[in-house]
């Protein structure tokens, strides 16, 4: 039979319908995007010489070299496989395929044989292209999460909150996630495709795309671009030479699109929370429910022993710093099972895409199961010891004496893994989500833990507290970055005698994770507290001298010791406080309309009592406009209000927020936010 007597005239890969139902309409209205484990149809236009006696055989090709090929079956067969089913009506072929539940995800090209009667090859389709994603709405998905609110907020919310500052005063900014903008899907496999394992053995890598434990490590190592093409590179004190400072991003879209626009090249600089919301967009967008997680007074232990060891000289200086405790952390969770591990482990997963320690020779850390954590069954893969330290270390300062000694002065047994946070699923507020990863501190089930752990039991360490009847703490209020403000260290004598001790008060700026910047204040003197009296030692710090060392964290930190002659038993404390940023004002007045035009008021006075310069403002919004950059002419005086606008045209549909970051010479990280709804054109008519 001669093939071009029944030639297929058009192929319709019904991506309205489809996409859908596969809820992808988001990531696009005409490719064809489709998730695993739920069937879609695509229509085949043919001439009526093709009978029903005709036979169509499937297969799926998958590569840029097409490593994989799959066939599809014409019935369902046991073990998971893909199958399809037909019917012709008319001059049209109706393809129905259904894909196993543990598909391998990514883009696929399928091509149709049709067959005469006789056997003999009559018609092969050109490609028909297609993306399968995961499927959490799929029960016999891996990545299964039956709780529609939570795939609501973890899989399609493009907005979202991230928690920073200290765990005594927790501040927040927005994030745009942007996971259904355009292209970011084809860069998030584009990801993939740049990992080390798909470099080196793509055909392999390719078939363990199936596993979302296998993808979601793979993109903990490709978000840092710690030894491989991964997208950010981290950088933790400025300057930040050849890129922006992390503090400048308010979404992870430009950071997605810069690192493939550059041709995979890394783009400069992310930290931890850039890093966690980069993973979160590209988890989300492949369907893969996560969320992002900020753990307050995070340790870092280098040794593994659990512990956070902090070595000071007389001068209250480090020495020979490796282990560190930071002030928040950020890290990202996602759903999945865990058939690689026994039961009980499946749930929310721990992934760290922020280069810390190696795992198996790759920057990477996770999926570790959260339950495994608060268990404290360590030998779980991946990455169990590191991840229970930042959460369960104890903290243990030594003084380092002139022979090389060390002497223990004080231990924080309690003060590691406070508040960890998420934002809820019922609103823009914080969560808290510590007990997922720890019991009650102090409880008998907490105890059992840390000995399963190989901790050593807390136990009361009286003689390193100091004496019973001195006390010393560190009383400050909420202050704003560019004012003077006080600090008051307080040594109060409970003792039925007087006291003279000697107390020591560095006053310092440093990062959230705890990277000295420089010393602002200085203080060593003998207080004489009469007995049950408290001494007020206060200190004024000045603008003008703290500006001098601040980090662009805007975080301040206070060590006190105090010791009393001939008393062996110190006493030591430490304080975080987080300076405060100014309130930048965001505007969108009237009814907003997709495809319609709208302008944005964004306003903002500097607090200074010095001029800024180079003043910068930073506007993104999922369904809103693209990254844009808006510069102020001149410099903005103490005291002056700037105002700025912006035009743009809505895309999408919806509850959108819009995003506003204000950086300048002296003054960055001013965050600003506002929520609009975009609706749909309405035609209206007049009653008379």
């Amino acid at each position: 039979m001669d093939n071009q007597n029944i030639p297929i005239t058009d192929v319709d890969v019904r991506s309205h319908e489809n996409n859908l139902a596969h809820r992808t309409r988001e990531i696009d209205r005409e490719r064809l995007i489709v998730r695993r484990g739920q069937p879609f149809s695509i229509s085949l236009q043919c001439c009526d010489s093709l009978t029903r006696n005709h036979h169509l055989e499937l297969s799926l090709h998958l590569g840029k070299k097409d490593e994989v090929v799959i066939k599809v079956h014409n019935e369902p067969e046991a073990g998971g496989k893909w199958w399809f089913n037909h019917q012709k009506v008319q001059d049209e072929i109706l393809l129905t395929l259904h894909s196993p539940a543990d598909a391998i995800i990514g883009e696929y090209h399928l091509t149709v044989l049709i067959k005469s009667p006789d056997g003999h090859f009559v018609k092969k389709t050109k490609n028909i292209g297609f993306h399968l994603l995961f499927n959490p709405w799929c029960k016999d998905d891996a990545v299964y999460l039956p709780d529609e609110r939570m795939l609501d907020e973890y899989v399609m919310n493009e907005e979202g909150i991230i928690y920073r500052g200290t765990s005594n005063h927790i501040s927040s900014i927005p994030w745009n996630y942007g996971q259904f903008e355009d292209y970011v899907m084809d860069i998030c496999f584009q990801v993939l495709d740049n990992s080390k394992e798909a470099l080196k053995n793509s055909k392999m890598d390719i078939e363990k795309r199936s596993d979302p434990v296998y993808v979601s490590r793979m993109i903990t190592a490709m978000v840092n671009s710690n030894g491989d093409r991964g997208v950010l590179t981290g950088q933790w004190h400025e300057p930040y030479t050849g890129g922006f400072s992390p503090l400048r991003w308010t979404g992870s879209v430009p950071i997605l699109r810069k690192w493939s626009k550059a041709e995979v090249r890394a783009v400069k600089y992310g930290q931890c929370w850039v890093f966690a919301a980069v993973a979160c967009t590209v988890l989300r967008c492949l369907g893969i429910p996560t969320r992002n997680i900020t753990n307050f007074n995070s340790a870092h232990d280098v040794d593994g022993n659990l512990s956070v060891d902090i070595v000071l000289n007389k001068e209250m200086e480090s020495v020979g710093k490796k282990d560190s405790s930071w002030n928040f952390h950020c890290w990202i969770e996602s759903w999945m099972r865990r058939d690689d591990l026994s039961k009980g482990n499946d749930g929310w997963q721990v992934l760290d895409p922020t280069p810390q320690e190696l795992s198996d020779g790759e920057y990477c850390c996770g999926p570790c199961p959260v339950t495994a954590i608060k268990e404290g069954n360590l030998s779980v893969k991946y990455d169990a010891p590191f991840i229970f330290a930042e959460v369960n270390a104890d903290i243990i300062y030594w003084m380092a004496g002139p022979g090389g000694e060390r002497k223990k002065i004080d231990v924080d047994q309690s003060g590691v893994g406070k508040n960890i946070s998420t934002k809820s699923l019922y609103g823009d507020y914080r969560e808290d989500v510590t007990l997922h990863y720890k019991y009650p501190e102090g409880s008998k089930k907490e105890r059992e833990v840390y000995q399963k752990a190989g901790h050593r039991i807390k136990e009361q360490i009286c003689e390193n507290k100091g004496p019973q009847q001195l006390q010393l703490s560190v009383k400050h209020g909420k202050p704003v970055f560019g004012t003077d403000f006080d600090v008051i260290v307080e040594v109060k004598n409970e003792g039925q005698k007087d006291t003279s001790p000697q107390l020591l008060i560095v006053v310092m700026a440093v990062t959230y994770n705890s990277i000295n910047q420089g010393e602002c204040q200085r203080k060593a003197t003998i207080v004489t507290v009469p007995a049950r009296k408290t001494h007020k030692e206060v200190l004024r710090l000045r603008y003008d001298d703290y500006v001098k060392c601040l980090s662009e964290h805007h975080l301040i930190r206070v060590k006190a010791l105090m010791e009393v002659p001939g008393d062996n038993k110190p006493v030591m404390t430490v304080a975080n406080i987080p300076l405060s940023m100014p309130e930048l004002l965001v505007e969108v007045p009237g009814s907003i309309i997709v495809q319609e035009k709208v302008t944005a008021f964004i306003s903002f006075t500097n607090p200074l009592t010095v001029p800024l310069k180079r003043g910068m403002f930073t506007v993104e919004g999922s369904g809103l406009l693209s990254a844009s950059e808006i510069y102020v002419k001149g410099d903005i005086a103490p005291g002056q209000k700037v105002s700025v606008k912006i035009t743009f045209t809505p895309m999408r549909v919806g509850v959108r927020k819009l995003l506003v970051d204000f950086d300048s010479d002296r003054l960055k990280d001013v965050k600003g936010v506002t929520t609009v709804v975009v609706r749909k054109k309405s035609c209206f008519i007049r009653c008379p």
